[in-house]
């Protein structure tokens, strides 16, 4: 990408304000080129099909379609654009299932203006952006006692198996497919030292991953 050319940006957000606000500051600042909104992660899969933008900035939670599983078809698909997510939230529960998904970085929504452009030229580069809290928290998963860490979503599959939810239901709750879920299963029982669900739910309780 040379210094004359524009950035392209898809920005994809349920709230009509946020996308407004957004496209108004990238708009209003040179080297920026806003080509397109996406209300969900589906219709921003398809944008970014037909757009090809540089740069993704994605929200995470949004009704009919979230970021994380938009992330994880773009990657899928290999999609050029860089996605960088931009949410409010910074739990674990979204962050690392994010950039496990492909995210190139993680803002949250009230970085300053400044931050938030040079976030986008750094994506852009396909270089990593986490904010301060972001990477904190990342690095204290990756430092997790007990052995290897489980990942957010080995986790959430963990939290379902505890509530007795069969596999299928867990697929359905977690838009992906039957197979996926045992492949996560066999991980996380290899990561607690366990052979099945129950006993793979008591090791999670007694080391506290389960609350």
């Amino acid at each position: 990408m040379t210094d004359d050319t524009a950035i392209s940006l898809l920005i994809v957000d349920d709230h009509p304000v946020v996308r407004d606000g957004l496209r108004g500051m990238f708009d209003s600042a040179p080297g920026f080129t806003v080509v397109g909104e996406a209300v969900n992660g589906v219709e921003a899969v398809e944008l970014a099909a037909a757009l090809d933008p540089d740069v993704i900035l994605m929200d995470l939670r949004m009704p009919g379609g979230g970021g994380v599983d938009a992330i994880a078809e773009l990657t899928r698909r290999r999609a050029r654009a860089r996605v960088l997510v931009l949410t409010t939230y910074d739990t674990d529960s979204d962050t690392l299932p994010a950039i496990e998904a492909g995210a190139t970085g993680y803002l949250l929504k009230d970085a300053p203006r400044d931050e938030l452009f040079t976030a986008v030229r750094a994506a852009a580069e396909g270089r990593t952006v986490l904010s301060p809290a972001v990477a904190s928290r990342l690095v204290s998963a990756v430092r997790a006692p007990g052995g290897e860490p489980l990942s957010a979503r080995e986790r959430e599959v963990l939290a379902l198996v505890a509530r007795g939810t069969p596999n299928r239901e867990i697929a359905r709750e977690l838009f992906i497919s039957e197979a996926t879920v045992k492949t996560h299963l066999t991980h996380l029982y290899a990561k607690l030292g366990v052979k099945d669900r129950a006993a793979a739910v008591a090791t999670a309780y007694e080391r506290g991953i389960l609350g």
